[in-house]
């Protein structure tokens, strides 16, 4: 499975090498990777390199070292984990912002609308509904519903995203939508309102994917991302005066 390593980039080769058996399903998720001393072997390399190749794999999400008796690195299966990471970082450290945001989810968001809209099982159409349903009386409660709305409208957005068939679409929108809670708790005022409004953009959104209109269905998906985008830059240009995007 493995030769010797090129001798002028062993640790890249190395981990280039595992990384390629593993999407090439050489080796698929569950698959234990030949022991320590076994891929020394192989490859050529010393302890020291190979361990640090393996932490590279385990930090890309690749495989998982197993510690203890019977351990060893096994190969895991895709996960959106390190891309959400890598986004969480980005945020706490101030290199998206608001604008950035918005313009990359209204792309993102009105095209996974309009995809959903063309490929929607009847299935999907009644379990869209009834999620927008679950946001409209949590919009509804008003006062204390803040989270549990939040987490409606989330369901939404990813079911729309999984309707798309498009594994790269729910791949991204997990991402996101598991990282925006950081802006909405700073810049998001969730009165009852404001939940009112963005539960109605959501039944207008999921009746235009009901009812296959794919062009009508990406509008307002954009639309409702830059008219919040619009709102939580008010609060921050409040609180800390206007800023270049």
């Amino acid at each position: 499975m493995f030769r010797a390593a090129k001798q002028n980039k062993i640790f890249q080769d190395v981990v280039e090498q595992i990384q390629e058996a593993i999407l090439s399903r050489k080796l698929n998720p569950g698959d234990v990777l030949p022991s320590e001393r076994e891929l020394k072997d192989m490859l050529q390399v010393s302890r020291g390199t190979l361990r640090e190749a393996l932490r590279v794999l385990e930090q890309k999400g690749l495989i998982h070292i197993k510690l203890g008796v019977g351990g060893g690195a096994v190969v895991q299966d895709a996960s959106f984990g390190p891309v959400s990471e890598s986004l969480a970082l980005l945020i706490r450290h101030q290199k998206v912002s608001l604008a950035h945001l918005a313009e990359f989810r209204a792309g993102v968001e009105g095209e996974a609308a309009a995809h959903a809209a063309k490929r929607i099982t009847p299935s999907e159409a009644s379990r869209l509904q009834d999620l927008v349903a679950q946001a409209e009386a949590r919009a509804q409660q008003g006062r204390g519903q803040t989270q549990a709305f939040l987490k409606a409208d989330k369901d939404v957005h990813l079911s729309l995203a999984t309707i798309t068939r498009n594994p790269i679409s729910v791949f991204v929108h997990q991402s996101i939508h598991d990282n925006i809670d950081r802006y909405y708790e700073r810049f998001l005022v969730m009165d009852v309102e404001t939940m009112k409004e963005n539960a109605q953009d959501l039944k207008d959104i999921v009746t235009a994917v009901v009812d296959g209109d794919g062009e009508k269905a990406r509008e307002l998906a954009i639309k409702h991302v830059y008219r919040f985008n619009t709102y939580m830059q008010s609060v921050l240009e409040k609180n800390e005066g206007p800023r270049d995007s």
